[in-house]
């Protein structure tokens, strides 16, 4: 049985789904999960899913979902970037369940900027499951394909995206491919290309970054969802105050100033194209047009 952490979110329904398709028993753990009527459900042609409460910031809540499981999967809400309590009490109960195999969700920043205050806290949960004794995989992703979703309102309304440094590329990453490799790690028998590495199918041990297939700028993200939506989409560049102004709304201030950090001014190691999912998955990283292709709807 494998533990799934943040199931209803980016990363964690499409993970749910591949383990569940693949014939894995899955407890999928949300703050707020389905409603009972819904606490167990089947995917088509896979097995069933147990929905459960609990939430990676409070141990406690995570001893009955990690009942029997052999696997966890670790991702943050953004709300635990900044506090909770000691991720080693989260890696004891693992272990005191029976636990083998942990995928914790980092970020590529972890590695690229190792004293930036916004990711302190994935930090402490990286160095928390290479010290717990379980077979690990550290997944660190680069920015999110998904992050466009921002522009969804206005592209509705307006057929405009205002977004910062316009011209400033980056490999940002499909969130299916994430939870694909990490479905890979997360499977006994590993269902991932990458053999000969040590435990879990040949994952175990391993820091995977993964990004996209090629660097893409704000603009040209723009441009791509333009042509899928077959209309003019306007850019309209913001400056880093007018970007930063919006972002405080919604996110703690050092989380601003790392964001934009990356987005405006990325390290060597930001912009390079990491060939780790197509390690993994055994195929190549999916690009920005296909992540548009399958959210369409939100940008009608």
């Amino acid at each position: 049985m494998i533990t799934v952490t943040g199931a209803t979110g980016t990363i964690g329904r499409t993970l749910v789904d591949l383990l569940t398709e693949a014939g894995e028993e899955v407890v999928a753990v949300s703050r707020h999960p389905r409603h009972p009527r819904q606490a167990s459900a089947a995917a088509p042609g896979g097995s069933a899913v147990r929905w459960a409460e609990g939430h990676v910031g409070d141990a406690a809540s995570m001893r009955a979902p990690l009942t029997g499981a052999s696997a966890l999967f670790i991702v943050l809400g953004g709300e635990l970037n900044a506090f909770g309590e000691d991720p080693k009490l989260l890696l004891r109960a693992a272990a005191d369940a029976g636990v083998e195999r942990v995928v914790l969700v980092s970020s590529q920043v972890s590695a690229t900027r190792p004293e930036a205050p916004s990711h302190a806290r994935l930090r402490e949960f990286e160095a928390a499951v290479r010290t717990s004794g379980l077979d690990s995989t550290i997944l660190r992703p680069s920015g999110f394909a998904s992050n466009a979703l921002a522009w969804a309102d206005t592209i509705r309304t307006k057929r405009t995206v205002f977004a910062p440094f316009a011209d400033v590329a980056l490999p940002v990453v499909d969130p299916a491919d994430i939870a694909a490799v990490a479905a890979a790690a997360l499977r006994a028998d590993g269902i991932g290309g990458a053999g000969g590495h040590g435990g879990a199918g040949g994952h175990g041990g391993r820091v995977y970054e993964l990004t996209g297939p090629e660097p893409v700028s704000p603009r040209q993200q723009a441009a791509v969802i333009s042509a899928a939506l077959d209309e003019e989409v306007t850019f309209v560049e913001l400056s880093r105050e007018e970007a930063h102004a919006a972002m405080a709304r919604f996110m703690p201030e050092e989380a601003v100033a790392g964001t934009l950090d990356v987005l405006g001014a990325p390290l060597p190691a930001e912009s390079r194209v990491s060939a780790d999912v197509a390690t993994v998955l055994g195929r190549p990283a999916g690009g920005f047009a296909g992540w548009v292709g399958r959210n369409l709807p939100a940008f009608r």
